[in-house]
């Protein structure tokens, strides 16, 4: 990995400490001076841990060297096929759609894929999908239907394209029109939320039986940029916003929208590649295995109320 740079002020300590232990690891004579400063850098995490506010969270989700769909499929998927189009207007590359194997069982990988460089983030559109990536998306997740595949989504976006063209191609129809279908696929459909959980952006890869999400990722109906700009008319308000809409794993778990929290390395996921991958397949592999022993008919049910659940309550006086 290219030099790491800062993206948020609290990591400061936590890169110099690496970079220390990167120039150790070339002697082996170092270890025990490598082992020393890896407590340390454990130690100052768990420091640094205990003061991450949600705007701090938000951060880490959006750091430029966090792993994306692409980082997983290539770690995770052995012979990846990627698929390509709507049938309809065009490839939208916002959106990575494909079939692969998943120690040994054939799967189908859907997700959103930001770009690193200028050159790929324009590409990809910032990870921001137009319709025709939702209507590849459903395609691919059809086809895995037909033949029995478990779908895995992956979701990383700031939310949906919302420009003219989206629109005048059925940008809202599209997402409401996966929503529908989604909740009809027989197979198991995993969804891991990796990053940025943008609204209906996400939601339209984000209908399965189990709602995975990385530890400092999020999940929001609106971005706080967003929330404050509508709701405080500031920008000055947006740790406000990002605070009122609970929108972290540790908020979600609690409000049973999401139904596991993956745990990140000591810095985020963009720290450690190696066991972000280990603590994801773990994951996967376990509620595949869950959701595979349950008949077609017992996931719909399941699927079925566990959306109509999400968001009941009970007011006490």
């Amino acid at each position: 990995m290219e030099e790491e740079k800062t993206f948020f002020e609290l990591e400061k300590p936590l890169i110099k400490l690496r970079e220390e232990i990167r120039k150790l690891e070339t002697d082996p004579k170092n270890k025990e001076k490598i082992n020393k400063l890896k407590k340390e850098l454990k130690n100052k995490w768990k420091e640094i841990e205990s003061k991450l506010t949600p705007l701090h969270i938000i951060q880490i989700a959006r750091h430029p060297q966090r792993p994306y769909t692409l980082d997983y499929i290539d770690n995770l998927i052995e012979d990846f096929m990627e698929l390509h189009g709507d049938r309809r207007f065009g490839d939208d590359p916002a959106i990575v759609a494909g079939l692969g194997f998943y120690h040994g069982q054939t799967v189908a990988v859907i997700g959103h894929q930001k770009g690193r460089t200028t050159k790929e983030k324009l590409f990809r559109n910032f990870g921001m999908p137009h319709p025709e990536g939702y209507r590849k998306a459903l395609r691919i997740m059809k086809l895995a239907n037909k033949f029995g595949f478990p779908i895995l989504t992956f979701i990383d976006t700031p939310g949906a394209y919302p420009g003219i063209g989206a629109e005048e191609r059925g940008q809202a129809e599209a997402i409401a029109y996966n929503l529908r279908e989604m909740s009809r696929l027989e197979v198991p459909i995993i969804n891991i939320i990796i990053g940025e959980g943008g609204s209906g952006g996400a939601l339209a890869i984000g209908i399965g039986d189990r709602i995975l999400m990385l530890q400092y990722s999020f999940y929001s109906v609106i971005s706080p940029e967003g929330c404050a700009a509508i709701l405080w008319k500031s920008q000055e308000a947006v740790s406000l916003a990002a605070k009122s809409l609970r929108l972290t794993s540790k908020d979600l778990y609690e409000l049973k929208v999401i139904d596991e929290i993956i745990p990140e390395p000591v810095g985020g996921a963009h720290a450690d590649y190696e066991k972000t991958f280990k603590n994801v397949d773990k994951y996967i592999r376990k509620n595949l295995e869950e959701l595979k022993k349950m008949s077609p008919q017992d996931r719909l049910k399941y699927r079925y109320h566990k959306f109509r659940r999400m968001g009941v309550y009970i007011e006490r006086k």
